[in-house]
């Protein structure tokens, strides 16, 4: 299946699909060092996002999640790519300042952890 979306961030990305329905924030609730989600309460809480393609609604909180994000990916401990339903400035920003391919428009309820899927944000494509 093939879903079509906007262009946030270029850059082709293929892995392992790690899916909430949450919204993410960054700053306080992803350590940058371990990548780990450290939100309490979180769908995700205690579950890794490196080298995997990140899939949630939209982010959430601090402007400082940009930074996080750059952080995460001088640490090898970013996403492989981002998938939003709708992205918000933080996140996107995070995108390009990090170079992590972010697509977003996409329905991600067809979109399941533990899914394979390519991303090829340079076209907005995901591939299921």
């Amino acid at each position: 299946m093939k879903l079509t979306g906007r262009k946030i961030y270029k850059g082709m990305a293929k892995a392992e699909a790690i899916v909430t329905k949450d919204g993410i924030s960054f700053y306080g609730g992803v350590d940058p060092d371990t990548g780990i989600v450290v939100e309490v309460g979180h769908e995700l809480e205690g579950q890794s996002v490196t080298g995997k393609v990140l899939v949630f609604p939209s982010g959430k909180g601090s402007t400082v999640g940009s930074y996080t994000m750059y952080r995460m990916k001088k640490n090898n401990t970013a996403p492989a790519a981002i998938v939003n339903k709708e992205i918000d400035t933080i996140i996107a920003v995070g995108c390009i300042i990090s170079e992590i391919p972010c697509v977003d428009k996409i329905d991600i309820n067809n979109i399941k952890t533990g899914q394979i899927i390519s991303v090829n944000a340079t076209e907005g494509l995901i591939e299921l």
